[in-house]
């Protein structure tokens, strides 16, 4: 597996993104495109309404499915990230760091951790602020 670091640690699903999101848009174009061509009335109509509202639907499903899974991750992260902290420093994280921020703190070494927490909230550094000051990088292979 290749070692992670600033550039390299983004995940994408491409099947997810690209695939799955073209086709159901393909399905709501061509459905209104479809339904341009009927003569007017509603009997007609039921077919492209059909499609449309199943392609939204799974949109819908598949967003909703990424950030629940997202949200619990986040959580998860925000767990085991104030537990590093107090293993490290004995209190538990400042309650003024932001979620965001410590999504971003996973990445950082425990040399460096208590100090980027502190610099973090002092400073009020963005997630992308705190990986770019990150040393010595921490990779996380499990995030979906």
């Amino acid at each position: 597996m290749k070692t992670q670091d600033f550039k390299n640690h983004m995940k994408v699903a491409p099947r997810a993104y690209y695939v799955g999101l073209v086709m159901a848009l393909l399905v709501i174009v061509f459905s209104l495109l479809h339904r341009r061509g009927l003569a007017n009335g509603w009997d007609g109509m039921l077919l492209p309404f059909l499609l449309i509202d199943i392609s939204v639907g799974v949109l819908l499903i598949g967003y909703f499915a990424r950030a629940f899974a997202l949200k619990a991750q986040d959580r998860a992260i925000r767990a085991e990230e104030n537990l590093r902290h107090f293993v490290l420093s004995g209190k538990l994280l400042d309650s003024r760091v932001k979620i965001s921020q410590i999504i971003a703190l996973r990445f950082a070494s425990d040399e460096e951790f208590i100090a980027l927490a502190i610099k973090a909230v002092d400073e009020n550094l963005s997630n992308k602020e705190i990986k770019q000051l990150i040393k010595n990088w921490r990779g996380d292979y499990y995030r979906v």
